[in-house]
């Protein structure tokens, strides 16, 4: 699974990175996570609010950050 976390630096940003990461552990998803902070980037997914949570190609979610429970229920879906 390809994860990527897009995000310019915020604190919100930098928290959904670290619930990620700490989802994919607990639901024993096997993932590369990437941070994804340039805005031409960021702009291609065609997300209007950030941070935005992207699972193989697909924006999963954007402009919150959810609880560690619906991330690691969100990811063993997409797996």
């Amino acid at each position: 699974m390809d994860v990527k976390i897009l995000g310019t630096g915020c604190a919100n940003c930098r928290a959904l990175e670290e619930a990620t990461r700490e989802a994919l552990t607990e639901a024993d998803v096997d993932a590369t996570v990437q941070k994804v902070e340039e805005m031409e980037e960021i702009v291609d997914y065609g997300v209007l609010g950030l941070p935005a949570l992207v699972v193989d190609g697909e924006v999963a979610l954007a402009g919150r950050v959810p609880s560690r429970a619906e991330l690691a229920d969100l990811l063993r879906r997409a797996d």
